[in-house]
């Protein structure tokens, strides 16, 4: 598989080393018009051949799934076990309202009542789920990308490239909640009601014995409805932000900033995704977290009980914890692509067949 989705990304038009050779007049004979030759560029072609040499791997190499995959595992799994107190206050405030009626009210009663060792409950179900997720949302990103990108061609792909980033989203998504399904229903478990179990390894045995396998799956359905939206979302705005960034905000191209640089615009374009995320995917993760403490019950009748004020609640705490732990997965994942020398495509640009048939150039 990995080899001819390999072959498929060195015409991808979001392979970055070829399409910087082909706007720079470097791709090869058919870029230089006939006539006199010019002025020598050896400079620019070493410096062009300095830049692919650097990288560890091909873009759209299996090598470069399998990192990306890692860098998923990493960004994902760290995260979201970092910010399990706040997770934990924000499903209390979900599935118990009248009790934990806000943020900080949420954490007063969970230290009066569980101590400072209680803010850490469901860390264990919350880095395994979290990092297997992480290895499919974002491996599976770059294989959807690489993939609906040839599908569509150069030209169609820049033009739709927000349907593109919203379709491989979509698609990665898909998986990474199957993988993720078992330890969020251990999760929810865990934080939301209070003697049924401490750990992992006391819950996910109870869980089996009361409801079998459906006791795991049963809240694949909403969490799709949940991930799905926030990761299209994830992806997408992250993606346009950075590219309006790059083009409105800082002041010199992407080629010319430092490492960290472009790390500080991968953190803000993060963040920006991240509350957007946030609000779109609010009203499911409440379902999740109130069916994944019931048993016997659905998301409709769940949807039903809480009604639309209900399903709102705890909100603030999500935008915190979202905006948060999105600015951070990013950060660390292209920090991790930094670090293997992975390609780091920059923001797309129109290709110069296209700029011709729109009459930008002769």
């Amino acid at each position: 598989m990995f080899s001819s989705v390999a072959h498929l990304a060195r015409a991808n038009p979001f392979n970055a080393p070829h399409l910087q050779l082909v706007q720079d007049g470097l791709a090869g004979p058919r870029s230089n018009p006939a006539g006199p030759p010019g002025p020598p560029r050896r400079s620019r072609k070493l410096a062009a051949a300095a830049v692919e040499e650097q990288y560890s791997c091909d873009y759209g190499s299996g090598r470069f799934f399998l990192l990306c995959g890692l860098g998923g595992i990493i960004s994902c799994g760290t995260t979201h076990t970092a910010l399990v107190p706040l997770d934990l206050v924000k499903c209390r405030m979900q599935v118990d309202p009248q009790k934990y009626k806000g943020i900080f009210n949420g954490f007063s009663i969970t230290l009066k009542e569980d101590g400072v060792r209680g803010l850490a409950k469901g860390w264990a179900p919350t880095f395994i789920g979290y990092s297997m997720q992480g290895l499919c949302k974002f491996g599976f990103y770059e294989v959807f990308k690489v993939l609906y990108s040839n599908m569509l061609g150069e030209e169609n792909a820049y033009l739709w490239r927000t349907s593109l980033y919203l379709a491989a989203s979509a698609s990665a998504e898909f998986f990474a909640d199957i993988a993720l399904a078992p330890m969020e229903a251990a999760k929810v478990r865990i934080q939301t009601q209070p003697g049924y179990a401490n750990t992992l390894r006391d819950a996910a045995p109870k869980m089996y014995k009361e409801e079998g396998l459906k006791a795991f799956y049963k809240g694949v359905a909403p969490l799709w409805m949940r991930q799905i939206p926030y990761t299209m979302m994830k992806f997408a705005c992250f993606e346009r932000t950075v590219e309006a960034l790059y083009k409105f905000v800082v002041p010199k191209p992407r080629s010319e900033c430092s490492k960290p640089e472009q790390l500080v615009v991968t953190f803000v374009a993060g963040y920006i995704a991240g509350v957007f995320c946030a609000i779109v995917s609010h009203p499911a993760d409440s379902v999740v977290s109130v069916l994944n403490k019931e048993k016997g019950s659905s998301a409709s009748l769940v949807l039903q009980r809480l009604g639309f004020r209900g399903v709102w609640k705890g909100l603030f705490a999500r935008i915190i914890m979202i905006g948060t732990l999105t600015a951070l997965q990013w950060f660390i994942y292209d920090s991790v692509k930094v670090y293997f020398r992975l390609p780091r495509p920059p923001p797309p640009e129109m290709p110069e067949s296209l700029k011709k048939k729109l009459g930008y150039t002769e």
